[in-house]
């Protein structure tokens, strides 16, 4: 196994690659290559807070976007298998550390401005297959997963494989999501399911209850998310 603990250029005999073109700093740094033609590709503008990342197969690829706005950085454990892609998009914040597991070819993508909190998984497989005895079918096999833009996932929620969410979408406290979540709505619960639509959220924090009811200057709001609910998800 090789492994490096510095974010910075990097390049080894089997071919696997680090792209990093920023300054080399103190974030907590562990990228292990236990194949070959593995790629992590991190913008060079990525405020990166702690970053582990295990490629335990082939052909893997990570790609962290830039963090240009008011952030508080990028924290993630990721698990990359063979001909797996990790994708992580511009502006996206981590409150703590988030699990993200991408195997079997499958690809975990979360959309820009994308708001993470503390002990949040998200998940393309189960990590040991289940079968079925009668047949030997496998019953759990891995599923790609795409989160959309300016989706807030709240502290313990889980996202499982096979899932899309949609843009503008909140997802509550320690949820389970295995079936899609449309755009601008709030769902909740293990399984969730959707609890309100129509919904729009800003990246602010609320200190005044009176100030809380006002709609933001126009300056300060993400107008772009703020639309209805377009899908038709059955709870």
């Amino acid at each position: 196994m090789l492994r490096a603990h510095k974010l910075r250029q990097y390049e080894d005999k089997l071919g696997n690659e680090i792209v990093f073109a920023g300054e080399s700093h103190d974030s907590v740094t562990d990228i292990r290559f236990r194949g070959s033609g593995n790629k992590l590709i991190v913008a060079s503008d990525a405020k990166i807070v702690d970053l582990r990342v295990d490629f335990i197969g082939d052909h893997g690829t990570v790609e962290i976007g830039s963090t240009v706005g008011n952030s508080v950085g990028l924290r993630f454990a990721m698990r990359v298998g063979h001909h797996s892609r990790i994708r992580i998009g511009r502006d996206v914040s981590s409150e703590g550390v988030v699990l993200v597991s991408a195997v079997e070819g499958t690809e975990v993508s979360i959309g820009e401005d994308t708001m993470l909190f503390a002990g949040i998984e998200v998940r393309s497989d189960d990590t040991y297959p289940v079968y079925e005895v009668a047949t030997e079918k496998r019953l759990n096999d891995s599923r790609s997963i795409t989160i959309g833009e300016h989706v807030w996932i709240a502290e313990g929620a889980t996202i499982m494989g096979g899932v899309t969410i949609g843009n503008g979408a909140v997802i509550s406290t320690r949820s389970i999501v295995d079936t899609d979540i449309p755009n601008n709505c709030i769902a909740m619960g293990a399984p969730a399911q959707v609890v309100n639509r129509d919904i729009a959220w800003e990246r602010r924090v609320v200190l005044d209850r009176k100030r809380g009811d006002l709609l933001p200057a126009d300056g300060e709001k993400t107008a772009r998310y703020w639309g209805l609910t377009r899908a038709d998800v059955p709870n």
